[in-house]
C-alpha cells in the first residue's frame, strides 16, 4: 500500500486557473480581475462559500450571513468584509441565485467565482481562498448549518491563541459536543462509519480536533496562504490534510463549539463519500511519510 500510495502521488499539483476563472462578472455586468491572496488585505473578513448545486439552500445561508455582516457594520463601520461564493461546475441555478445578492449588496460585498468544471469542496475553497481579500479568511457552508453568527465565538478562539506564530492561527467550529445527539436520530449503520471515520482521523492524521469536518473555520490571511498552498486532497477529506498540514507546521489551532442543525439535501452519499475519505486520509499519511508530499509552498497564479 505504501508503494501504490508513493508511486500514484503527485509531487505538487499544479494550482491552475482556467481564462474565465481569472475573471468575476460585478454587479454591472461587466468582467474583472480577481484578486489575489498574495496582494495586501483590504478587507477585515472574507467568507468563502463553496457551493455545487446549492440553488435551494442557499439563499437561507445569503441571507443569515448578509444580515449579520450588515448589523455588524452598522455597528462598527471599520468593519469591512465580502462574501465569495465559489460555484463548483453547478448543473442547476447556483450562480444565477448568488448574483441576485451581488446586484442587491454591490460586488464590493459579494461576488460570484463560477468554476469551469467541478474540483470538490476543497478545490473549490481553495479558489475563494486565494482570490480573497480579507485579513481573516472564514470557511462557511452554503447549507446554513451553523449559525452565521456563532462566528464571534470562533473569533474569539483565535484571538485567544494570540501571540500568533508567523500571523498564523486557525480557529475551527465544532459539533463534538453534538455529537451524542446526532447519534441518537442515526442509524446503526451510519454510526457505525461515523465512528470508522474518527479513528482514522485521530489513528492516522489529527489527534488533537475531535470534529475535523465542520465546515465553519477562521483562518488568518498568512494561515491561509500557507496551508492552502500546500494542499493536494480537493474532495471532502481535504480538512483533514489542511489540519494536519497545520498541525506539522506549529499553526495553533482552537476547536470552538458552535450551534449546527442538520440541513436536508448533503451532497455526501454515505457509504461511498466515507469509503472515499477512508482512502485518502490513508494516502494523507502515507504520503507525506513517504515523501511524496512535502511541506512546500507552490506558486498560486
Amino acid at each position: 500500500i505504501c508503494m501504490i500510495a508513493h508511486v500514484t502521488a503527485r509531487k505538487m499539483p499544479t494550482f491552475h486557473r482556467h481564462e474565465e476563472e481569472k475573471f468575476f462578472v460585478n454587479a454591472e455586468g461587466r468582467k474583472e480581475s480577481v484578486p489575489s491572496i498574495h496582494d495586501p488585505p483590504t478587507r477585515e473578513l472574507s467568507v468563502v462559500v463553496p457551493s455545487y448545486n446549492e440553488e435551494d439552500r442557499l439563499p437561507l445561508m445569503m441571507d443569515e450571513a448578509l444580515d449579520y455582516l450588515e448589523k455588524r457594520q452598522k455597528q462598527d463601520p471599520s468593519f469591512t468584509y465580502e462574501v465569495i461564493v465559489v460555484d463548483d461546475g453547478s448543473k442547476d441555478q447556483t450562480t444565477k441565485v448568488a448574483m441576485k445578492y451581488c446586484k442587491k449588496y454591490g460586488s464590493d460585498k459579494v461576488r460570484v467565482l463560477s468554476l469551469v468544471k467541478n474540483r470538490g469542496k476543497g478545490g473549490a475553497v481553495r479558489m475563494g481562498v486565494f482570490s480573497s481579500r480579507g485579513k481573516k479568511i472564514l470557511m462557511a457552508d452554503a447549507d446554513g448549518a451553523t449559525k452565521f453568527a456563532d462566528i464571534e465565538k470562533v473569533e474569539e478562539g483565535l484571538k485567544n491563541l494570540q501571540p500568533w506564530p508567523n500571523q498564523m492561527a486557525i480557529s475551527c467550529g465544532s459539533r463534538a459536543h453534538l455529537e451524542k445527539d446526532s447519534i441518537a436520530k442515526r442509524s446503526y449503520f451510519r454510526t457505525l462509519l461515523m465512528y470508522g471515520f474518527h479513528f482514522l482521523v485521530w489513528f492516522l492524521c489529527v489527534k488533537e480536533i475531535r470534529d475535523t469536518q465542520c465546515g465553519f473555520k477562521l483562518l488568518t490571511r498568512e494561515a491561509a496562504l500557507r496551508t492552502f498552498s500546500t494542499l493536494h486532497i480537493e474532495r471532502w477529506a481535504f480538512d483533514v490534510e489542511l489540519l494536519y498540514i497545520a498541525q506539522h507546521l506549529r499553526i495553533p489551532i482552537a476547536e470552538i463549539a458552535v450551534n449546527w442543525t442538520e440541513i436536508e439535501g448533503s451532497k455526501l452519499v454515505p457509504f461511498w463519500s466515507w469509503l472515499q475519505m477512508g482512502r485518502d486520509l490513508l494516502f494523507i499519511r502515507l504520503r507525506y511519510m513517504t515523501g511524496a508530499w512535502q511541506l512546500e509552498t507552490r506558486k498560486c497564479n
